[in-house]
């Protein structure tokens, strides 16, 4: 386990946002993911989310990207109601405009790369 970082990030520090459950196995994975490379996250607990944050978030996934297999399968139309957080791939990952679900760690070092580059 890494060092406990502060929690204050820098400049250098991108600002990442990961939207989940503290009970998920993939919630902590994702959020270790990040600890290790020295970047502070801000963890959002799905449960206690606004809907209308949801929703942006739902808005810049397609459906099948953020709804997990048995939602995807049974047609589920996420944008008719309010979204079932138990059906969700977790977690909603977000970077700037830039938002994956479930563990996408290419993405992930895609957006900490472009960082460096900067």
């Amino acid at each position: 386990m890494p060092a406990p970082l502060g929690k204050t990030p820098t400049k250098k520090m991108p600002k990442i946002e990961v939207f989940g459950l503290k009970d998920s196995q993939s919630t902590r994975a994702a959020v270790r993911f990040f600890r290790e490379r020295r970047i502070v996250v801000r963890f959002v607990d799905l449960r206690a989310t606004d809907p209308a944050e949801l929703r942006r978030l739902r808005d810049r996934l397609v459906p099948a990207a953020y709804l997990d297999g048995a939602g995807a399968a049974a047609g589920a139309d996420p944008g008719a109601g309010p979204m079932d957080i138990n059906r969700l791939r977790l977690p909603l990952v977000r970077y700037g405009d830039d938002v994956t679900a479930g563990q996408d760690e290419t993405a992930w070092k895609a957006w900490l790369a472009r960082r460096a580059a900067r």
